[in-house]
């Protein structure tokens, strides 16, 4: 099996005729949010790709494997729901109820496409916008701060899951042993400073005091 760990966003620094002559790999949206995964390319290669954590590739991005080879990134077709409107603002309104619910989604001029999902095509059909379902390319918008959406079962981020876990356990015990040290220690100041009565002034003598009158 050859390793692919290098990415090359949309094939950046390579000439447009080595890429068209590469090997290529059709992924589904949900397997290019994977940082970790085998699959064959083209031309009957079986890889692993080992790429960095949070990677998403996108069609048009390639890949270089351990040999020097180029392999190239197709977005595959798959079931995507595509959304138009007779009016520009029944987009928009449909656009806005997909964003709150943070819902991938592509965005183009005329259309909008999302993953197949029966709850939001109801929920879509709802808001007066015509629903199809399609057999096509998904490249959803990225996000205002760049990357991709991250599933759950992503190898990578159940790691990162973990780690922030055990950093945060870390920093509550921290916490607690702190506030337990600080909790003694003004105690036994307290114990190391006792208030006398009576004339008890806390040197393990006792000062009598003559009254005034008497």
């Amino acid at each position: 099996m050859l390793l692919v760990s290098k990415h090359l966003p949309r094939g950046r620094g390579l000439a447009p005729a080595l890429v068209r002559r590469a090997a290529y790999i059709a992924l589904d949206w949900d397997t290019r949010q994977k940082s970790r995964f085998s699959t064959t390319d083209s031309s009957g290669r079986e890889l692993a790709l080992v790429l960095p954590r949070g990677t998403v590739l996108r069609g048009g991005d390639v890949l270089l494997a351990d040999d020097g080879s180029l392999v190239a990134v197709q977005a595959a077709a798959q079931a995507v729901l595509r959304v138009t409107a007779e009016a520009p603002l029944g987009l928009l309104r449909a656009a806005y109820h997909l964003g709150n619910r943070h819902i991938p989604v592509e965005i183009t001029t005329d259309h909008l496409q999302l993953e197949d999902d029966p709850v939001l095509h109801d929920m879509l059909t709802r808001l007066g916008v015509q629903v199809a379902l399609v057999q096509a390319p998904f490249e959803p918008e990225a996000g205002a701060y760049g990357g991709g959406h991250r599933h759950g079962h992503d190898a990578s981020f159940a790691e990162d899951q973990a780690l922030a876990q055990s950093v945060y356990a870390l920093h509550d015990h921290d916490h607690v042993s702190a506030h337990a040290h600080s909790h003694d220690h003004s105690h036994g100041h307290d114990h190391d400073h006792p208030h006398g009565h009576d004339g008890e002034c806390g040197c393990g003598h006792t000062h009598s005091h003559p009254h005034p009158h008497g």
